[in-house]
């Protein structure tokens, strides 16, 4: 009984891994190339949406994205930096931390 419970378990933490795991899909624009511009994302166990005020940890030197262009992002608007969380790069306001947008990681490999 032991035995077989610890299976289920094992089964049950192996799907939950791999539907966590699933890569967010691009969906493709008006010009060809895939949008990679998510509306919501999950860093540190916290669900974040446009709008949301970042932890003051992504505000930190040590986050600022400096070579946005190396990963294919926009330009940041004046008064905005990149950052990096949860496997998205997330574009907030100098002042504030507030997110004006988000991209999904996979686009530092688009081409």
């Amino acid at each position: 009984m032991r035995k077989t419970k610890m299976m289920l378990l094992g089964a049950l933490l192996a799907t939950a891994a791999s539907a966590l795991a699933a890569p967010q899909t691009a969906t493709p624009s008006a010009s060809g190339q895939q949008s990679y511009e998510v509306k919501e994302f999950v860093a540190d166990f916290t669900k974040f949406t446009i709008g949301d005020t970042v932890p003051e940890m992504y505000r930190s030197e040590d986050y600022n994205i400096k070579q946005w262009q190396q990963r294919n992002l926009p330009a940041p608007d004046a008064g905005s930096h990149w950052t990096y969380m949860g496997g998205n790069y997330v574009l907030i306001t100098d002042a504030e931390g507030k997110i004006l947008k988000a991209y999904n990681g996979d686009i530092f490999y688009h081409r």
